[in-house]
């Protein structure tokens, strides 16, 4: 049985309520003993691989205790991890993990190449499922309309492919919402809300790599649909829908009109349906989600990082009442915290997926780092993230950073903050958590809101007689003037313009407040290694048009995200060419 069908069948609303409300009771109850299930789960893990080449190499079967874990594994990257995953994936067994893969995870393209994530079953039913039944529990729980129809949810990172590309050793090599867990896993209650609507297997084919092409579909149909909620997980996606609407707002409605999908016959042409969208353009000019779907109650995404300031203003283009629940603190890799209520951002740490170790987020990784265990963990402090799994992957250095919220239940709250690398031109070691903490504080001291925003280390001045950049060569246009030291540009596509006088004050504030979140960057300011920051402002829609630009590559849409830091001269040219408003 297939994904988009197992909705259909009898019965299947009241499981897989059952399922996802025992799956968020069981965490909650495991806050009671946070250091025994920690402890339990170091068993069960070098128990079960303490045979495997790298248990025998790290002598997993001697490690009893958290210390004599840190004593045998040194803190690890993917980079560590690659060279028996590789094996792995060419056919090897028995080298990571006693249970052979049953597919591999990509990453989500946040550091570059692909990586290859290797999902066993044991990993699936001990580290993954638990936490993924329970992340959905808050929607369903307050906005039970989201189960009442197959189609009332517009689910944005299902995608399925009929053919994935595989690795050396025949599985399948996708991203996590391309994998049907029932049919791989046995897990035929794994299936999202919003899996089974008419969009979620498209009738019509499209080019592989054409993902504009099939987000159009969707929407086309969803168009038809009395959505209540829609998920997105990467909330770039999710700010995609305003843009999409009226950029493809013509060809929808004649296709409404025509009953057409991507040109070909479909169903009954809907007249009405088509008159009555053509009055919303009419009366309001610019479509908003909330004109086409007036019941809509909930979007569900990551609510932090870069999102965290664009959110609320997005928030109401789907309706003034429409609630933004977070999506699971989570990598390809596993799960770190999972939301049990409707806490705006934080989820609670999932104790009894993986043995979780933090470094503080200040310093840098190291095979040797000194980590502290959840029960360490302080409230208002960031960390790095290290987690080890039955899965095969041993103190693990996932490179994302969370803060603690506060403690629930004994148990910490975590949100995402950002990525664990730095940027540092002149010694100020500028992290995204605290660029985007520094960014709410400017905004917030002059009443401003903005739609997206990315920056960038503009450089010093070359020597007199130096070429320029390769970009503004290859563009054929002349250098823009350098400071004389180096500096953060800042590319902001303000919610309403901003006034020359908001822009002025705006930047000074962002200076004070980047200086306020990172000592490193109040030295190098105060000792003139770095320049005052400087703001360009972009057009409303310049972050929407780059947003499609990287999906028109080809990149899949659940992999193009939100990004902070951008050195790329092509990217960066790509965004910032836009009209400036």
């Amino acid at each position: 049985m297939n994904v988009s069908s197992v909705w259909h069948t009898p019965g299947h609303t009241g499981r897989y309520r059952e399922r996802v409300f025992a799956a968020r009771d069981r965490l909650a109850a495991e806050h009671a003993d946070l250091r025994g299930v920690q402890q339990r789960v170091l068993t069960d893990l070098v128990g079960f691989n303490a045979s495997t080449g790298f248990g025998r190499r790290h002598g997993l079967g001697r490690v009893l205790t958290v210390d004599d874990f840190r004593e045998s594994v040194p803190v690890r990257t993917y980079a560590d991890h690659a060279p028996l995953i590789e094996r792995t994936a060419a056919g090897e067994r028995n080298l990571l993990s006693a249970d052979a893969p049953a597919v591999y995870f990509t990453s989500s393209g946040s550091t570059g190449a692909h990586k290859k994530v290797p999902v066993t079953p044991r990993f699936m039913s001990t580290t993954f499922m638990p936490f993924y039944f329970a992340a959905w529990a808050p929607l369903i729980e307050h906005f039970p309309e989201v189960l009442e129809r197959p189609d009332a949810v517009l689910n944005l990172k299902h995608d399925p492919l009929a053919a994935p590309p595989v690795t050396g050793d025949g599985r399948p090599h996708v991203g996590a919402s391309q994998v049907d867990f029932g049919a791989r896993f046995g897990e035929p209650l794994s299936a999202e809300p919003g899996t089974g609507a008419p969009w979620a297997t498209l009738a019509v084919p499209t080019e592989p790599g054409d993902h504009l092409e099939r987000a159009y579909l969707r929407l086309r149909l969803a168009v038809q649909s009395d959505l209540r909620a829609l998920i997105g997980i990467n909330p770039a996606m999710i700010a995609a829908v305003p843009y999409q609407l009226n950029l493809w707002w013509s060809r929808i409605v004649k296709e409404v009109r025509d009953g057409t999908l991507g040109g070909l016959p479909y169903r009954e042409p809907d007249p009405g349906r088509a008159a009555e969208l053509e009055r919303l353009a009419e009366y309001f000019g610019t479509v908003r989600p909330a004109h086409v779907w007036p019941r809509l109650r909930a979007l569900f995404c990551w609510t932090t990082g870069v999102a965290s300031l664009y959110l609320p203003a997005l928030r109401e283009e789907f309706g003034p009442g429409v609630a933004v629940l977070p999506a699971p603190v989570a990598a390809s890799e596993g799960p770190v915290g999972v939301a049990l209520d409707r806490h705006a951002s934080a989820g609670s740490l999932v104790a009894s997926a993986s043995v979780y170790e933090f470094v503080p987020a200040d310093q840098d990784l190291a095979p040797d780092s000194a980590t502290l265990l959840p029960h360490e963990l302080e409230a208002g402090h960031d960390y790095h993230v290290i987690f080890s799994h039955v899965g095969g992957l041993y103190r693990y250095a996932v490179g994302d950073v969370v803060r603690v919220v506060d403690t629930v239940g004994g148990v910490p709250r975590m949100e995402y903050a950002g990525r664990g690398g730095r940027s540092d031109a002149a010694g100020e070691r500028l992290r995204d958590a605290e660029v985007v903490r520094a960014l709410h504080t400017a905004l917030d001291s002059g009443g401003l809101a903005l739609r997206n925003v990315a920056c960038r280390v503009e450089p010093a001045a070359a020597p007199a007689g130096a070429p320029a950049s390769p970009a503004a060569s290859a563009a054929g246009r002349p250098a823009a003037a350098a400071p004389a030291a180096p500096r953060y540009v800042f590319a902001i596509s303000p919610r309403t313009p901003w006034h020359e006088r908001e822009s002025a004050r705006f930047t000074a504030a962002l200076d004070g407040s980047l200086a306020a979140q990172s000592p490193g960057y109040a030295r190098a300011r105060s000792a003139g290694r770095l320049g005052a920051p400087a703001v360009r402002l972009l057009d409303a829609e310049a972050f929407d048009r780059d947003w499609h630009g990287a999906v028109a590559t080809g990149i899949r849409p659940t992999q193009v995200k939100d990004r902070l830091f951008r050195q790329d001269d092509a990217l960066w040219d790509r965004l910032t060419t836009a009209p400036r408003c």
